[in-house]
């Protein structure tokens, strides 16, 4: 295993559909010699739903990332005073997340994250899933593009026919979007 020396922290909102992939990939992460920090929001943390128990979601991030989630405001803010990262990922990240960084409402663990973390200019990588990509979270989605150090790994819309404002990141690229994002620039395409 490779020690890349970067740190990321690995943010976990709620779109739980997608636990299972996002999970996959954090293990790849880590194996990759990545240093993690666990991040999860409120309902992240708290919320068992028919994917599975949050007990098992938070201890599953704790093992792979070898520490405690970070689950509140008051345990994210030190993230950019003491310069804890060098790369803040969600993933994935919701719709109702990306409308709170896109409006700078900083009211969770990972949006605070993002806060403290680009105080000091630290790049920031989004994984979307949101059902309303292409619709209510358009304009979010289109303001965060535009924002300097804010990069995304590239997504696609998941199910046309039967949600056809849904889209969602290819979870598989989180990896070379990491590498990229850390040397300053945007994986592309970014939309296929």
């Amino acid at each position: 295993m490779a020690e890349t020396g970067a740190r990321i922290g690995f943010a976990v909102t709620g779109s739980f559909c997608t636990f299972a992939r996002v999970f996959e990939q954090m293990r790849l992460l880590a194996q990759k010699g990545y240093q993690l920090v666990p991040i999860m929001s409120e309902n992240a943390f708290s919320t068992d739903t028919r994917f599975g128990r949050a007990s098992d979601w938070v201890h599953q991030a704790e093992e792979i990332c070898g520490r405690s989630v970070i689950h509140t405001i008051a345990q994210a803010e030190p993230i950019g005073p003491k310069k804890l990262l060098d790369l803040l990922l969600l993933a994935p990240c919701t719709g109702n997340t990306l409308g709170k960084l896109a409006c700078g409402i900083y009211d969770t663990a990972p949006t605070l994250a993002v806060k403290s973390h680009r105080r000091n200019g630290g790049p920031v990588l989004i994984a979307v899933s949101t059902n309303d990509a292409l619709s209510g979270s358009a304009a979010g989605i289109g303001l965060l593009m535009n924002r300097k150090g804010t990069f995304f790994v590239p997504f696609e819309q998941d199910d046309w026919r039967a949600k056809p404002t849904s889209c969602v990141a290819d979870f598989g690229k989180i990896l070379p979007a990491v590498e990229a994002a850390l040397a300053g620039r945007q994986l592309e395409p970014m939309i296929f």
